[in-house]
């Protein structure tokens, strides 16, 4: 019946065209549905059914599982070339850094990455406007910019003078991040990373495992510099969202109206429920943890980093699937930033580690993939599932990913990504 217009994993000629799917598993957690068509409309999602007009150009995905296209909602698009952050944050120039990452957001889309939150670069904004313009292949770009810390906070260089870290932040060198300390501080320090590009905000209300001399539990920024921060990204309609390891700073995080709680380590019984009282978002970001715990001491990372990534590991997980059990809304992240250790394209190591570490179901990594990360981006009513009036975001995998997860970490099993209607790969 289609053969005559049935294209094999090619690119349509025209804007209006169907999909065949194997197996669809649409992002909302529902039961999958076998042997149906999509049909996409200049990019977006017009009808799902078990019939199509047979004068449609239709995209053989009958031999796949279609689902739609995964999304890293924590991940930092810094380009690094080496696992040695601190000594390429010196010596390495940030013009180097964003040619590299110009690389990694095609490795991103070739893995099946078709959104991508990035959680504090000095690169983002910038990808973003090659990607929307066409002048490079990447996800979709969500992008804070840079990082909004306090003196001495997470985003501090604990290893540098004050003074030459706010001159770093201010000629593009390092990491990216904003000294500010006080409300009227913080409240520019908002207004100026909007004003760069920043389609969020991003703070840190704790310290953490990868700076060098706080701690996770340590409190950072308080509730009047959150809140602060909070309401100068309400005025333009976007939301905050916080680095945050320590109970209390989860909770201070909570109180001043963030919306998504990165990593949450120690995330206790108090701060899960308010969680789910505010249907706040945590983003655990498991696999970064994961790699420093296996891998760190091989590629460099500084003792104080490996010793405090020993101390959370095992609370980390324990406290995170204790999270799903209470409710809390879980989207996946992975921290990478482009390294060899922290590889983009090795990004689906966080939906396994979720489900083998964590008590998730397959299912439930996959939402947390996909759904769920799209409403960390902001983006829930235009991606993160195959629903008629989204975005044609699709990824075609070979085998099912109910039956194994791991699946998605291949390349080799990832057998077409489509974004906005658009072929890829």
């Amino acid at each position: 019946m289609f053969s005559p217009s049935t294209l094999h994993m090619s690119r349509p000629s025209t804007s209006r065209f169907a999909v065949k799917c194997g197996l669809l598993l649409d992002g909302t957690g529902k039961n999958p549905l076998n042997d149906v068509f999509l049909v996409v409309n200049n990019g977006v999602i017009e009808s799902i059914s078990k019939t199509v007009d047979p004068s449609l150009e239709v995209v053989d995905a009958g031999n796949y599982t279609v689902m739609p296209g995964l999304i890293d909602a924590h991940l930092h698009l810094a380009g690094h070339l080496t696992d040695k952050f601190v000594e390429e944050s010196i010596v390495t120039p940030y013009e180097m850094h964003l040619i590299k990452a110009l690389y990694d957001i095609q490795d991103l889309l070739s893995a099946g990455y078709t959104t991508v939150r990035d959680c504090g670069s000095l690169q983002g904004p910038y990808l973003k406007m090659a990607v929307e313009s066409g002048l490079t292949k990447g996800p979709r770009i969500v992008t804070a910019g840079r990082v909004l810390t306090q003196t001495f906070g997470h985003g501090d260089e604990h290893y540098f003078p004050v003074e030459i870290v706010k001159l770093r932040s201010d000629y593009k060198m390092g990491f990216g991040g904003i000294l500010c300390d006080g409300v009227e501080e913080c409240m520019k320090a908002a207004r100026t990373v909007l004003r760069e590009g920043a389609d969020f905000i991003k703070i840190c209300s704790t310290g953490g495992v990868m700076s060098q001399r706080d701690k996770p539990e340590d409190e950072q920024f308080t509730v009047e510099e959150i809140r602060v921060i909070v309401n100068e990204a309400r005025k333009v309609r976007t939301f905050v969202a916080s680095h945050a390891q320590g109970a209390k700073g989860i909770k201070n995080a909570l109180v001043a109206g963030v919306r998504t709680i990165e990593h949450g380590i120690y995330l206790d019984d108090e701060g899960a429920k308010m969680m789910v009282e505010q249907d706040a978002i945590m983003v655990p970001t498991l696999s970064i943890v994961h790699q420093l715990v296996s891998k760190g001491r091989e590629a460099g990372t500084p003792e104080w980093g490996l010793k405090k990534s020993l101390e959370v590991i095992d609370t980390h997980v324990k406290n995170v699937g204790k999270a799903k059990e209470m409710g809390v809304k879980v989207a996946t992240g992975t921290d990478f930033i482009g390294s060899p250790m922290l590889k983009f394209g090795n990004n689906a190591m966080e939906l396994q580690l979720l489900v083998e570490k964590c008590g998730f179901t397959p299912m439930e990594a996959i939402v947390a993939a996909t759904k769920n990360g799209a409403d960390a981006c902001g983006l829930l009513s235009k991606t993160g599932t195959l629903e008629v009036g989204k975005l044609a975001d699709i990824i075609a995998v070979q085998g099912n990913p109910l039956d194994d997860i791991s699946l998605l970490q291949k390349k080799e099993n990832i057998k077409l990504v489509m974004k906005g209607g658009v072929i890829y790969a």
